[in-house]
């Protein structure tokens, strides 16, 4: 198992479990209203931009809700700069000298960028949300770490690969992902578009943690049951639409099944709202075809959705989980005689 040297803080972070439920009785219209009529502001003056974002709100919560709403609305991702730092960094990684002389100037590239062009990387965005929020009041973190999607290279995630926020807010610690909750970079062509995902908006610890790594453990803001770095490598692949859709992702907890032919795997999740049965679906790829089937079992009580699937032909297979037609979670089970 990865290590990790850690410093360890006099304090104690509140560790109380905290989730965006706690603010269920707050109308985010009007902090939304104010985030997106600012749109196309300038970064020029930072101080007067979260004036700008948060005077009319009342609570602490409304005030960064504006201002992330304002990041994600107006910051893009810039998909050949996260390139560039991930090959220099490889590069690198055994000379810690040039490793550090690297980070600092690329830390002027990515903040240039950012003030001239509006264009970043995961470190420029949570950087952007701190200082508004703390120009507003809000105690709020850079926090690093490693961040899993479905085209991560796990054999060689040797190194933090990205960047998100912690924010203090009523006396407890909420996590929430600015980069990732702002829109979809096109990889081919580095153009990118803004899609407002508000599952990333101060998300639930346990499901946030399925595919964020923090290097700093006081920061998974889990009562207990922190996973270890082999266990968030072997994870399953969690899309966008699992935090829109999902509160809790409780199974499976790998990514990977070898089971015999004949054999079933039980998958577990808790929903944000309702579902009804004929809008669950896997997506099955053997590496030759793909079609869709129904789970061999489904059951929805409330907000819980569990089901089963029986495997009675061997091979191997890509199992997608869709919810209507969002794309949840990917699974892959070897099945052999």
């Amino acid at each position: 198992m990865k290590t990790f040297p850690y410093i360890f803080f006099l304090f104690v972070v509140g560790q109380s479990y905290s989730q965006i439920s706690d603010f269920e009785h707050i109308d985010f219209k009007t902090a939304d209203s104010i985030a997106l009529s600012y749109n196309k502001e300038e970064l020029t003056n930072l101080p007067e931009l979260s004036y700008k974002l948060t005077a009319h709100l009342n609570t602490d919560v409304e005030r960064l809700r504006a201002i992330y709403r304002w990041v994600c609305a107006n910051i893009a991702n810039d998909y050949s700069l996260y390139l560039k730092n991930k090959r220099k960094r490889q590069r690198f990684k055994d000379d810690s000298l040039k490793f550090v002389a690297w980070n600092n100037d690329f830390r002027k590239t990515i903040f240039k960028k950012l003030l001239k062009n509006q264009r970043t990387i995961c470190t420029g965005y949570a950087y952007l949300v701190k200082e508004l929020a703390e120009l507003a009041n809000i105690e709020c973190e850079i926090v690093q770490g490693y961040g899993r999607v479905s085209t991560t290279d796990i054999e060689n995630l040797n190194l933090p690969n990205h960047s998100w926020n912690a924010v203090k807010l009523d006396g407890k610690w909420y996590l929430c992902d600015p980069t990732w909750a702002s829109g979809i970079p096109d990889k081919a062509t580095n153009r990118f578009t803004f899609q407002y995902n508000d599952g990333f908006f101060l998300t639930e610890p346990e499901l946030f943690a399925v595919n964020h790594f923090p290097v700093d453990e006081r920061w998974w803001l889990l009562e207990d049951n922190i996973p270890t770095f082999d266990t968030f490598l072997s994870a399953p692949v969690i899309y966008g639409q699992a935090y829109e859709n999902l509160a809790l992702h409780n199974a499976p907890m790998q990514m990977h099944h070898d089971i015999k032919k004949h054999g079933k795997v039980a998958f577990q999740y808790e929903l944000k709202g309702s579902a009804k049965t004929e809008h669950i679906q896997l997506v099955l790829d053997n590496g030759f075809d793909t079609w869709k089937i129904d789970p061999t079992s489904i059951s929805i009580n409330d907000t819980s959705l569990s089901f089963e699937h029986q495997f009675n032909n061997i091979g191997f297979y890509d199992v997608h989980f869709y919810l209507e037609d969002d794309l949840i979670a990917t699974y892959t089970v070897k099945v052999s005689n």
